[in-house]
């Protein structure tokens, strides 16, 4: 490796460290190795991390083959292993697409599901991982919307657990001949909560329409998303008012970050369904959504909501055709 490719490297990954932690974190750091093979982890400050020779040691290692990876939240000070009781905040939301990235990419890029992503890390040829940078999730949260994240996009269900590893941007990708230069582009910079993800509805509708006929093969217990979305869809067509239902709902779930959110959301996206399956204009459909809520939120807000909510439920109802 070239001095000016070591130094371009170090830059590259004590940038993305400085995006992604916060001075006085510990950060894990991993080396494997593919041939022959063989995993080397540090668990350092970062600002040992960020220090020249620190980032020059990297570089050497990922110049003699060794794939650098750094874990995506930080660990508690002290410790000695990258285990789930080693974290120390919630610091990322990630979704690794490996399979049909470019595609699965444009679709999140599109989604009203989701936030801008903080950083996208292009790992080798059409294969990404996302990252958004979040505040107030707790582990069992974060880990629920990571499997969230990968059933609605389309990511690796194997890649959502608290202590996962990503690779660092600036090194090489040495599990191929050549090398695969890791790159990542910044498309935002704020930081979200669990408000900005409106991921139950859209995981729930995926679930139902890629796996419906294996469903009837092999049928899964449903998740407590999928039985809301069929209870509302039902009660809603028997005609039950739509503020008794949210009240229920938001009642019976609890152990959602904003009980409330999720169940106003999950109402108001099952009324647009079955307004606009009944041929009932997108125009009008937004308008009676934003009447149902005027009072609870604020119009200009309330309006952009409604017409949000209008074309999900639109897009929903597309995929069902196409499926």
């Amino acid at each position: 490796m070239s001095l000016h490719r070591t130094l371009n490297a170090a830059d590259i990954a004590a940038d993305f460290l400085t995006r992604c932690f916060a001075p006085g974190e510990s950060i894990a750091l991993l080396l494997r190795r593919e041939n022959p093979d063989g995993i080397l982890q540090r668990i350092v400050p970062l600002e040992r991390a960020l220090t020249p020779p620190y980032l020059g040691w990297l570089a050497h290692e990922n110049s003699i083959g060794a794939n650098v990876y750094v874990a995506a939240n930080p660990v508690h000070s002290g410790s000695c292993k990258r285990t789930k009781e080693s974290i120390a905040v919630v610091r990322h939301l990630y979704l690794d697409l490996d399979t049909d990235g470019e595609a699965r990419l444009a679709s999140l890029r599109a989604s009203d599901a989701v936030p801008t992503p903080n950083a996208i890390v292009s790992t080798s040829l059409g294969k990404y991982q996302i990252l958004w940078r979040v505040d107030g999730f707790s582990l069992e949260q974060q880990e629920s919307a990571l499997k969230l994240l990968a059933v609605t996009f389309g990511g690796d269900p194997a890649c959502t657990d608290c202590n996962r590893v990503l690779r660092l941007p600036g090194f090489l990708n040495c599990k191929y001949d050549p090398a695969y230069p890791v790159t990542v582009e910044y498309p935002g910079d704020s930081v979200w909560n669990s408000d900005d993800f409106r991921l139950d509805i859209l995981a729930a509708d995926a679930l139902l329409s890629t796996h419906s006929i294996a469903s009837r093969k092999h049928p899964d217990k449903p998740t407590n998303s999928e039985r809301d979305w069929a209870w509302v869809l039902h009660e809603l067509a028997e005609g039950k008012d739509a503020a008794k239902l949210t009240r229920k709902l938001a009642s019976r779930r609890s152990d959602k970050p904003n009980p409330l959110y999720y169940a106003q959301r999950t109402v108001d996206v099952a009324s647009a369904r079955l307004w606009l399956i009944e041929g009932v204009p997108i125009d009008d459909v937004v308008t009676m959504l934003t009447v149902r809520r005027r009072f609870e939120i604020p119009i200009a807000p309330c309006s952009a909501r409604a017409r949000e909510i209008a074309l999900t439920a639109q897009r929903m109802i597309a995929r069902r055709k196409i499926a």
